[in-house]
């Protein structure tokens, strides 16, 4: 199913993407995240020139304090969204200090005081307060909400958390994985997929294999999930 297939559907079409070792590492026991080949960032690049908006989690964002800056031109202004339960974000991340146009949305859950979520306002943030059982953010809520703002296509380049979240939440369409080749070991390095897991083989998300390529020493591998 395409992307406007998707957005027809109630919802932006969501792509995973992630560099990970051979044996499914995203970063080592001391969080080193690199991974991707220069050829595979520029393909991050042009894949973040093609999207609307780009999702990571608060552990992401404590952990790289990222830009999430896209090279190439763009049409109209990227938004950067950040999964952030508690509302952690500090006033001064990167995400928030570098005026590059682009909007930056912070979800945070039912839990977040109303100080945090003052302190990110103030600070340039949208921020969206969902609701949930927990103190979660609620991810349905947060992709419905992007798509009602005009996201019809989300980049997820999230932490092991983040991404279970949104696969348990039955919302990711399409999974590209840049693997490089070394393995990194560890029972404390974070894997491409985290969170409690499926109980069996059979319960997991099921993918169709649509495209292989080689950037660099990274193999590029992009899958369909299969509803």
């Amino acid at each position: 199913m395409d992307s406007n297939k998707k957005n027809e559907c109630g919802r932006p079409y969501v792509i995973l993407n992630a560099a990970m070792s051979l044996d499914g590492k995203i970063a080592s026991k001391n969080r080193d995240s690199e991974l991707s080949s220069p050829e595979d960032w520029e393909r991050v690049h042009k894949l973040r020139g093609e999207v609307d908006a780009i999702m990571i989690g608060i552990g992401t964002l404590l952990t790289d304090n990222p830009k999430l800056t896209v090279k190439y031109p763009r049409k109209k202004p990227l938004i950067k969204v950040i999964v952030d339960s508690l509302g952690r974000t500090p006033p001064d991340a990167k995400v928030l200090q570098h005026k590059d146009g682009s909007r930056v949305v912070i979800a945070v859950g039912s839990k977040a005081s109303d100080e945090r979520i003052k302190a990110l306002q103030k600070a340039g943030a949208y921020v969206i307060k969902t609701d949930s059982d927990d103190e979660k953010v609620n991810l349905r809520f947060l992709v419905q909400k992007l798509g009602e703002m005009g996201v019809k296509k989300i980049l997820l380049e999230g932490g092991g958390n983040l991404n279970w979240g949104m696969v348990k939440a039955g919302l990711v369409d399409e999974v590209r994985v840049a693997v490089a080749p070394v393995i990194v070991g560890g029972i404390e390095a974070v894997t491409l997929v985290e969170g409690e897991g499926y109980p069996t083989i059979k319960d997991g998300l099921k993918l169709k294999l649509v495209d292989v390529k080689k950037f660099g020493e990274n193999l590029v591998l992009t899958y369909k999930t299969i509803n």
